[in-house]
């Protein structure tokens, strides 16, 4: 072989490996971390977000963390030693998450939260949340034109550590409360759960079978109040949810839960992505940490046009 050949088989081979060195190098991490996927409500918003960076050209990392403040920063951890450009996180607690969001950002990884604001700002680069108030008031408004203004009724409310139970309790009684003949005969908290609720309706309504109506702080709790309820006989009892879920768009067209109040998970966790991706590739945060998203009353007459939390037009 001449020296000429030699020296074009090297460059050759040389072009080969630079070409597989740049092939294996992966794309950008985005971490995706939720509370579990058994609550559809959270899978929705882990989907949304997966599909959205993929389509943008990142790998994603899609983790739970089960509700679980010390999980959530093993998960963090995780998302640190792997490199991520940015965690899309909806959070196991609003003072419990700070410290793991703050040790993040001092990594140099930007966290961009959904669905649960923190008790703090600053320290994520946006916080994106349903206007959870807003929708407990659509959510209120439509419970007590279903209750006709009267009647004995049951709050579940959701995990007490969660803000979002106390804004959307509030919002509920600063429209119900204006009603003197509707008497509230129960309040206990579900944390969200359905077989707790299914198990917490049972009880409730042994000690309070004169019950008319049941506002629930979130869909999963109402499918198992509803489910509760129906197995005791009770087909008459109210039931209005906050979530917009599949399953309560279901139950409402079969005339089981009345209303829900949809908040758009999908969505929101899609704005997250695309705000990070802005902040990965030009380090522009969105003009407010805080940002809202209004709610939307489902009843019978929209229920058909929900799909997984998102309504068409």
């Amino acid at each position: 072989m001449t020296l000429k050949n030699i020296l074009l088989s090297a460059a050759f081979a040389g072009t080969l490996v630079l070409g597989a060195a740049a092939g294996a190098m992966a794309a950008d991490l985005i971490a995706i971390i939720t509370p579990s996927h058994d609550n559809p409500f959270f899978k929705a918003e882990a989907d949304g977000a997966d599909a959205k960076a993929k389509a943008l050209g990142y790998d994603t990392l899609v983790l739970v963390h089960d509700d679980d403040a010390n999980k959530q920063s093993q998960l963090i951890d995780t998302a640190i030693a792997r490199g991520a450009k940015a965690i899309i996180l909806d959070n196991a607690g609003a003072d419990a998450s700070v410290a793991a969001v703050k040790k993040a950002k001092d990594a140099g990884i930007p966290s961009f939260l959904i669905d649960r604001e923190i008790n703090a700002t600053g320290v994520a680069v946006a916080q994106i949340v349903s206007n959870n108030y807003q929708g407990a008031q659509l959510g209120g408004q439509q419970f007590v034109k279903l209750m006709g203004e009267k009647g004995n009724y049951v709050e579940l409310l959701g995990k007490e550590s969660d803000t979002n139970a106390g804004i959307r309790s509030k919002g509920y009684h600063d429209v119900i409360d204006d009603y003197p003949d509707l008497k509230l005969v129960a309040k206990q908290s579900a944390n969200w759960s359905q077989p707790e609720a299914y198990s917490k309706m049972e009880t409730i309504l042994q000690a309070n079978p004169g019950i008319k109506g049941v506002i629930s702080g979130n869909d999963t709790m109402a499918m198992g109040a509803i489910a509760a309820l129906q197995a005791a006989g009770r087909k008459d009892v109210i039931v209005v949810g906050f979530d917009g879920s599949n399953d309560v768009r279901d139950s409402i067209k079969q005339g089981g839960i009345k209303a829900t109040v949809l908040q758009p998970a999908y969505r929101q966790a899609q704005m997250a992505v695309e705000q990070a991706d802005a902040y990965i590739k030009t380090k522009t945060a969105p003009p407010q940490e805080k940002q809202l998203m209004d709610c939307i009353l489902i009843t019978p007459d929209n229920a058909s046009k929900l799909e997984t939390f998102s309504l068409s037009q």
